[in-house]
């Protein structure tokens, strides 16, 4: 496999999970807006900063308010990030691999996108919201089945999984940041009662209530859902699963130590004493989901620094005759 080729699927999956994510991060904002009384302070502006976008925000959009944010988040494709703008890139990186994946892979992006470009054809209307974005994670859930189900085990099936672990992993901890950032009271008093209805929000934003109700069996209490979104080992959107699947994936690639270590700092951060009490301190928990996602980036440079040459390097990744066992 051509270095390129590697690289082209692996943002592939990673624009296939960016796409999901920003969906839910929506979604999660928009349910605790609608269940929060009028006079919490909860606004659409945070999300800009949540996402790392102010930036390109800023140079594009004048005000913070409600059209303006979901416009630039849902359908601005001059921004990678939001949903439309992540599921073209996506679609594109796809066209250029077709060979290597499963014919029904790229019907379904296509389906995808011309779906999501109906949906949010004119401006952005919040009675269609919930629509929109429901079509978009199912869509994703789709395609992400469809790469399991019927591509084999191969580098290009490795390169596709290590993209969106590595993902999940960013967008997940920018899904729990929505508790940490100014969108909430920040006194325990005023926090106290609206507690298990934000908590509950933001593990249905990651298909995650039901399970977190069968294994830890009490009712939903921050330090608890914290504790599963970041630590549990068999949920398959728990930060912890995620990087140990992540370090399994790039173990089986030629010249890996240095992708391996990377991961292996942040699985150590992320085991330190007193993780789980982070969800009474919003402050310090967004400090630490910070120092998460500057892992995720330094992962991301190993990995492009040892597999990824460039797209006019044709350097071959990984030798075709390999086999993996355990992927």
């Amino acid at each position: 496999m051509l270095s390129r080729v590697a690289e082209n699927l692996y943002w592939m999956a990673r624009y296939i999970e960016r796409t999901e994510d920003t969906a839910r991060l929506i979604r999660v904002t928009r349910h605790l807006m609608l269940d929060f009384p009028g006079t919490t302070t909860l606004s659409w502006s945070s999300l800009i900063h949540i996402t790392g976008a102010d930036a390109i925000f800023d140079e594009h959009y004048g005000t913070r308010d409600a059209a303006k944010v979901l416009t630039f988040l849902c359908a601005d494709r001059r921004y990678g990030g939001s949903i439309m703008g992540a599921l073209a890139a996506a679609r594109e990186n796809l066209r250029t691999t077709r060979d290597v994946m499963p014919k029904e892979v790229w019907e379904e992006i296509n389906s995808l996108y011309l779906q999501g470009s109906s949906l949010l054809a004119g401006t952005i209307d919040l009675r269609r919201l919930d629509d929109f974005l429901r079509t978009v994670i199912r869509g994703c859930q789709a395609l992400t089945g469809m790469i399991d189900g019927s591509l084999s085990e191969s580098p290009a099936r490795t390169f596709c999984a290590v993209g969106g672990y590595l993902e999940r992993v960013d967008m997940t901890s920018r899904i729990l940041d929505v508790r940490s950032a100014n969108l909430l009271p920040r006194s325990p008093d005023d926090l106290k009662p609206f507690e298990q209805l934000q908590w509950m929000s933001v593990l249905k934003s990651l298909s995650a209530h039901q399970m977190y109700r069968r294994q830890v069996r009490t009712r939903i209490r921050g330090k608890d859902a914290v504790r599963f979104i970041l630590l549990d080992t068999t949920f398959p959107r728990a930060i912890n699963r995620c990087l140990k699947r992540l370090h399994g994936k790039l173990a089986t690639l030629p010249r890996s130590d240095a992708a391996c270590a990377a991961v292996a700092e942040l699985q150590q951060l992320l085991q330190r004493d007193g993780t789980a009490e982070l969800a009474d301190a919003p402050d310090q928990l967004h400090q630490f989901l910070d120092d998460l996602q500057l892992g995720t980036s330094r992962i991301h440079d190993a990995i492009r620094t040892t597999w990824f040459g460039g797209v006019d390097s044709p350097a071959p990744v990984v030798d075709e005759t390999v086999e993996h066992p355990g992927q």
